[in-house]
Order: structure tokens, then sequence, then C-alpha cells
């Protein structure tokens, strides 16, 4: 859940803006000066990594890690970012596997930002990097989840709701970038 100063009237999903690349890369960059020497990679997730793609306007970045531990938390929150508390944003299944991980808000005032900390080899830091990789390659599959997303932010504006009703649709997507990611021999970068 957003913490009150991230509150919106309603989730508004957007066209894609060119400028999401770099404002991600200024992220990153403060991420990195934050966790030190600590990260494996810091990749551009989520929907604003995927050109063409409208999303929320709220960048996603992921760490990814050799191990996660408190020491994280301290890096990042003294660094300005708030761990979200919610158990969703500590635990996730993903490929019926339990991955622990932390979430991330931005510092307060500053641009919408989701900051996911990962296992580098955990299924969850794939699944994310699948999801980008996948929609960056098959232009239907890309124009088809974006025209969802801007129904479905129209016709459900309440974020809570918005979130319960997309989470079966990515499963969908993520059978098809599996299939794609066979097919294709991908691998995580």
């Amino acid at each position: 859940m957003p913490f009150a100063d991230e509150l919106g009237p309603a989730v508004t999903v957007a066209d894609y803006n060119s400028d999401w690349p770099a404002e991600f890369t200024y992220l990153a960059d403060r991420l990195r000066a934050a966790v030190r020497d600590r990260a494996v990679s810091i990749d551009h997730v989520g929907s604003t990594s995927v050109p063409g793609l409208p999303a929320k306007n709220c960048i996603d970045a992921q760490i990814r890690v050799t191990a996660l531990s408190p020491d994280l938390v301290e890096l990042l929150e003294e660094a300005g970012f708030r761990c979200r508390p919610e158990p969703w944003n500590r635990v996730e299944i993903s490929s019926g596997h339990r991955c622990e991980k932390f979430v991330f808000a931005p510092p307060v005032g500053e641009r919408a930002t989701n900051v996911h900390v990962r296992l580098a080899t955990g299924p969850n830091a794939r699944y994310a990097l699948l999801f980008r990789d996948y929609l960056r390659a098959d232009e239907t599959a890309r124009q088809a989840w974006g025209a969802f997303k801007l129904r479905l932010a129209q016709s459900v504006p309440d974020f809570f709701d918005y979130g319960q009703i997309k989470a079966p649709a990515t499963d969908v997507l993520m059978t098809a970038a599996e299939r794609w990611a066979d097919h294709t021999n991908w691998t995580p970068s």
C-alpha cells in the first residue's frame, strides 16, 4: 500500500514517456551509492522499462543482491528510502517458490518509485526481467497489455481493486512469456 504522501485520487495509466529511462538512470545511480558494493545489478523493471508500453508513472527498480540482510534496509533508509511494511512487500510467490524480498518507497516528496530488493538468483528476480524482456520483444503482447492496462485503469480506478484484477491477467501474460523464453532460449541478463 502506498504511504500517505503517495496517495492519489485514482490509478492513472499514461502513455509511454521517453523520460522514464533517464529517470531510472538517475535513480539507479542513487541506489548504487546507497547500497555500495552490495548490488550485483540494478535493473529497470516493470512497465516503465518497456518502450512504447503505457504505465503508471512509477519507476520500478530491482536491486539484485547475493543475500538479503537487515543492513540493506539500513543503507537504503539512510538514503531516505522507506521500507514498505506490508507482508506482501516482504514475501512473494514466484514460479511456485516462496521468495523473500524488500520493497522501498521513495523519499518523501520524490517521484513515484518502487525499489525491489531480491536475491540475484531468485525466481522473482528472473520473473521481473522476463516480464520486461518479453514485452520489449513482442509487439503484439506489448500492445495488448498496454490496452488492457489503460482500459482497466479507466474502469477500475481504485488502487487495491486495480491490483487484484491485474494480478491474474499478469499470470496469463507470464505464461506466454515463459513459452517465449523457452522458444528463444532467453536467459536473464
